[in-house]
């Protein structure tokens, strides 16, 4: 099938709420979207049909310090009927590989521990869970925290599992 991955642009948010319509996909105020957009642009991506559909999108982000600088994905999510095309792992490997090019130690992101296709599909891509957030969506559902290491990560510390549960408060 026939797409273009591009910048994720403000006048997208127009057109996404079909691939927003999900029970599993976060949907955040547009303030959100927008902070996004202006301070990590090459970080958020759209996957568009030829006709100009929107398939898929991705926010990312950098963040951190030292052996915690870090690619961080926000949001990835697919629109139900252009599902099972690669294009989330494809978004993926696009986050991997800016983070990579600025010396991230790893990528990390927060999954609903019962979305268990979006588990499999990280765990496919390389990613591990680093450890369970208590109460971290709302509604009190807990995500997994997973994490797939980096070049930077020689020894691939930053992957270990921390051994423990954290409550959400410990991770805003």
């Amino acid at each position: 099938m026939a797409y273009t991955v591009r910048e994720f642009r403000c006048e997208d948010l127009f057109r996404f709420n079909l691939i927003n319509l999900d029970e599993l996909t976060e949907t955040y105020d547009t303030r959100f979207y927008m902070q996004y957009l202006s301070t990590w642009p090459d970080l958020c991506e759209v996957v568009e049909h030829p006709d100009g559909t929107l398939m898929a999108y991705m926010l990312g982000k950098v963040e951190g310090e030292g052996e915690e600088w870090h690619g961080h994905v926000t949001a990835v999510t697919v629109a139900p009927e252009f599902r099972r095309l690669g294009l989330a792992a494809q978004l993926m490997r696009n986050l991997e590989a800016r983070t990579d090019e600025v010396g991230g130690f790893f990528v990390d992101l927060y999954v609903r521990c019962s979305n268990k296709p979006a588990i499999a599909m990280y765990e496919a891509l390389g990613y591990s869970v680093y450890r369970r957030v208590v109460g971290y969506y709302g509604g009190g559902e807990d995500a997994f925290d997973m994490r797939k290491a980096m070049r930077a990560d020689v020894h691939k510390k930053s992957v270990v599992p921390l051994g423990r549960d954290v409550q959400a408060w410990e991770v805003y």
